[in-house]
């Protein structure tokens, strides 16, 4: 492996500040998390997405979210055909091992794949439809998303369809038969949330009143 390099100076330093300072002060926590292994109440699928940062929102400590990301926190829907599933894998992992009781998919503002699957549907980005697109492939998953909200004017369109990619993953973890018997047996609950990353918002998807709501 002659490709790989020593990590940059600034990460290697800031490591030895936080061993010197986090991990000292909570050497204890830290081992006890190592030796009990984790159980964590809540499993987050959130976006890659550097702006978005679940434990800084939610002010989480080590061991308190499982936490998936992935472009524009999506679920695809269940296809246990023998391939490559990352994130189907850490649904079932989530589920069956660890036994959350939370399922959280947390969207967010100015999302690019989701601006992509938009550009892509309305024929702005060729290069996606390509089949050696992976982020066109992966994107296919708001292709339903995109044609309920494509009738949205050009300034609402990005945060209707930033919406759906939640409406989908939530509706495609249903799919999941593991999902959909821990929930109908109440050892499972779902949260759909989006948050505005420069307005410091949170809101979440309340059915019952139609749509998305301020926490």
């Amino acid at each position: 492996m002659d490709y790989a390099r020593p990590l940059p100076a600034y990460l290697i330093s800031r490591f030895h500040g936080w061993r010197a300072t986090s991990y000292q002060d909570n050497k204890a926590w830290f081992r006890r998390l190592a030796e009990g292994g984790q159980h964590p109440r809540a499993m987050v699928i959130s976006c890659c997405d550097s702006r978005v940062h679940v434990t800084s929102i939610f002010g989480a400590d080590e061991g308190e979210f499982f936490i998936h990301r992935n472009v524009a926190n999506l679920v695809p829907p269940y296809n246990p055909d023998g391939e490559y599933h990352g994130t189907s894998a850490a649904v079932e992992y989530a589920v069956m091992s660890l036994g959350v009781a939370h399922i959280v998919v947390l969207g967010h503002s100015n999302c690019g794949g989701v601006k992509g699957c938009h550009d892509m549907c309305s024929g702005l980005a060729p290069q996606l439809e390509e089949k050696s697109s992976f982020v066109g492939r992966w994107m296919d998953i708001l292709r339903p998303g995109y044609h309920r909200v494509s009738h949205f004017g050009k300034d609402d369109i990005l945060p209707a369809l930033e919406k759906e990619a939640v409406k989908v993953s939530m509706e495609n973890l249903m799919t999941f038969p593991f999902v959909k018997a821990a929930v109908e047996d109440d050892r499972l609950t779902l949260h759909g949330l989006w948050t505005n990353t420069g307005a410091g918002e949170l809101e979440q998807l309340d059915p019952a009143r139609g749509g998305f709501v301020p926490v």
